[in-house]
């Protein structure tokens, strides 16, 4: 199988950044030109999405997170700060049950503790029955506005339209099936790992009990809520974003 392709640039201590569904490296624009400053980014397309559009798509969580780990094994990372989005977010809370050895610090972004997420602006099933019947482009563009306080007019909303050209309509919807299919529910109480959860207040893909959750039920964490910002806080408030990380990861 090919490998993956990994955006790695700086130095430092490893900051391992997991996209989200619909997403590639390329949506971390501001956190890697931010952190490659001081930090090692590894920032990778996961399969079938973005320089990865050519690598076969995965149905399954626990398979993606499973092909990470060997990644960074493959690149002799032995310890890393470890950050996911959405369904990013899922694949890291899979990494820390299995390697959470390696993590120095987790970062879960605006995500949950289950696949099906209650309250979402619409369920799974019916994103995959918008997805086939509209097609990839036109379900995309409207998922991605809901992303974003100000949708299409946001500065970064550019790094989210362009999706048909970095994917494709199979890999969306396996990752749509790998997210119905997944629950960490049972698993949060294993995660040993100092955690910083971070959701903003207008999120329409996850209500404020999916992050409470996440809270209370992994021991070590602490919240930070974002105020007039949805799914995307990273650009919306890039800065605010940047640097509550950073904070975080240095303290």
């Amino acid at each position: 199988m090919k490998n993956i392709h990994i955006e790695d640039t700086g130095q430092g201590f490893p900051l391992v950044l997991i996209h989200g569904f619909l997403g590639s490296s390329k949506m971390w624009e501001p956190q890697i030109n931010f952190f490659k400053k001081n930090f090692r980014v590894i920032a990778p397309d996961l399969p079938g999405f973005g320089a990865s559009k050519n690598i076969k798509s995965h149905n399954s969580i626990k398979s993606i997170a499973s092909l990470l780990i060997n990644c960074l094994k493959e690149k002799k990372i032995d310890k890393y700060n470890l950050l996911g989005h959405s369904m990013g977010g899922m694949i890291i809370q899979e990494m820390a049950q299995t390697n959470g050895e390696k993590i120095s610090k987790l970062i879960c972004y605006s995500t949950g503790p289950t696949g099906e997420m209650p309250g979402r602006f619409e369920t799974i099933d019916q994103s995959r029955e918008k997805l086939k019947k509209n097609g990839l482009q036109k379900t995309a563009l409207r998922i991605a506005k809901t992303w974003f306080i100000k949708e299409e007019k946001a500065k970064y909303f550019y790094l989210c339209s362009d999706v048909n050209n970095s994917t494709s309509y199979e890999t969306a919807d396996s990752a749509l099936i790998a997210m119905k299919n997944w629950n960490g529910l049972k698993n949060l109480k294993n995660i040993k790992n100092k955690t910083l959860i971070i959701w903003g207040d207008q999120d329409k893909s996850y209500n404020f009990d999916q992050v409470d959750t996440l809270n209370k039920h992994i021991k070590n964490s602490e919240l930070k809520i974002f105020k007039g910002c949805s799914h995307n806080i990273h650009l919306e408030k890039p800065d605010d974003f940047n640097q509550a990380i950073e904070e975080f990861i240095k303290k």
